[in-house]
């Protein structure tokens, strides 16, 4: 089985088996040695009930297309990535579904380089391929061999801190029961910080909660640990570990945009007047902060593949979303779960300060509105309101995803999803009363 509906943007997702199984998953790795052509490419899955029958399935069909298959078993996503980056193969697949739910399974894809294969980059080629007629076996069938990638996906994280400087923090862990346990655990135990771990067994039936930490209910749990234990700090991550959330010592979640301006400047620390690609989404804080520590802040459109085609053209040393996910140009342009996890140890260690703390002056000045989704009948109608209400008032608009306004004291982004009739808003202002009366009118009108 395999429908059309699993390809999306960026990757593909559907549910097992009745959008996709074994057979589909052959055929996509046949249909992603048709467009590529790989001599020696990597093939890693999560933990989820269905992957290993769909890896193996993805590592019969890439063999009988001619490429060379090297299984790198049971890992995070990134670590695909560092795979692909480290070892110098020209390509490979993840089977995973990042947060979906347990009846999902999904592929992400890479070519050289770790290069990200979305809509407009390959996989439209992928899908084309995959939904044709089979193809002939290759005259001679790969190899397969199996690789473990875990100590030296260790050392390389490992390799983003200095270890000396980590305090003995109290932090929370919690997995939800994704790929984040192995892949972190044995670089905590070689940090001076006591930490309390839960959810880290990787079980795809999610028994904890899914393993999404954008979601409100589940990162309930980690809030209450976190104020149960007093910790210093609270770490999450979603079902592939590329993502990580963090809550802070007052048991507040703090959001994606923050975080990325606290790595901002901890980087340009070490990088100075480096470049830092942030998404168009996020709080003004991001731009400020670069800015304030001397380097350069690009503004770039939502989305891994947009982002990580940024960075390497502008060969920017970070980069961070709104939604979790933080790239770093010494990981191959690649998003990463566990690195900004150990460099939110070494900043707070070495700030000597509280995380809420070290936030407060970003609380105190910018308000926030967090993405606010509306179902709305005619998308393209209501950007067009949006831009007739507020085009002649503000100081900038952007077109870059969505429609964009700035002003003098507050500004927001409204986009169109995929793949629903939604517009999702973004707004903040240098105010909470503002805040809270713009976001209201421009709910008003997206809702009428």
């Amino acid at each position: 089985m395999l429908a059309p509906s699993v390809f999306k943007a960026y990757d593909v997702r559907g549910i097992v088996p009745d959008e996709l199984d074994a057979e589909g998953a052959y055929a996509i790795a046949c249909g992603y040695v048709a467009a590529f052509e790989p001599k020696v490419m990597a093939i890693g899955r999560d933990m989820r009930l269905s992957s290993p029958d769909i890896a193996a399935a993805a590592i019969r069909g890439a063999a009988d297309s001619g490429a060379d298959v090297v299984d790198i078993g049971q890992v995070g996503t990134e670590m695909l990535y560092f795979a692909v980056g480290e070892y110098g193969y020209e390509g490979g697949l993840q089977v995973t579904a990042s947060h979906n739910p347990a009846a999902y399974n999904g592929m992400k894809i890479v070519r050289r380089g770790a290069l990200p294969v979305g809509g407009d980059t390959g996989l439209d080629q992928i899908k084309a391929r995959a939904l044709g007629a089979a193809p002939e076996p290759a005259a001679a069938r790969g190899e397969v061999s199996e690789r473990d990638v875990y100590a030296a996906f260790h050392e390389r994280a490992l390799g983003f801190v200095d270890p000396s400087v980590i305090r003995p923090l109290t932090v929370v862990l919690d997995g939800a029961n994704g790929m984040a346990g192995p892949m972190i655990e044995p670089i905590l135990e070689r940090l001076p910080v006591s930490v309390h771990p839960y959810s880290l067994d990787p079980d795809g039936r999610f028994p904890s909660h899914e393993p999404n930490p954008l979601l409100e209910e589940n990162r309930t749990f980690i809030i209450d640990k976190v104020r149960e234990h007093g910790a210093d700090l609270g770490i999450a991550w979603d079902g592939d570990a590329d993502r990580c959330f963090f809550v802070d010592d007052t048991g507040e979640f703090v959001p994606g945009d923050l975080i990325t301006a606290l790595i901002a400047r901890s980087m340009l620390e070490k990088h100075p007047g480096s470049t830092i690609v942030y998404d168009l989404r996020a709080s003004w804080a991001v731009r400020d902060t670069i800015e304030a520590a001397g380097g350069t802040a690009l503004e770039n459109r939502v989305g891994h593949a947009f982002i990580k085609a940024r960075i390497r053209k502008e060969d920017a040393v970070f980069a961070g979303e709104v939604s979790g996910h933080y790239y770093f140009r010494a990981f191959y342009y690649c998003d990463t779960g566990i690195v900004p996890a150990l460099v939110m140890l070494e900043l707070i260690s070495h700030a000597g300060k509280p995380l809420s703390e070290l936030l407060a002056p970003f609380r105190d000045r910018y308000h926030i509105s967090g993405e606010i989704n509306s179902t709305v009948s005619d998308v393209p109608v209501k950007l067009q309101q949006l831009k007739e209400r507020y085009s002649g008032d503000a100081a900038r608009v952007s077109h870059m995803d969505g429609i964009s306004f700035d002003f003098a004291d507050w500004h927001f982004n409204v986009r169109p999803s995929n793949t629903e009739p939604l517009l999702r808003l973004n707004l903040e202002a240098l105010d909470a009363d503002t805040m809270d009366r713009r976001r209201d009118e421009v709910l008003e009108l997206i809702r009428s």
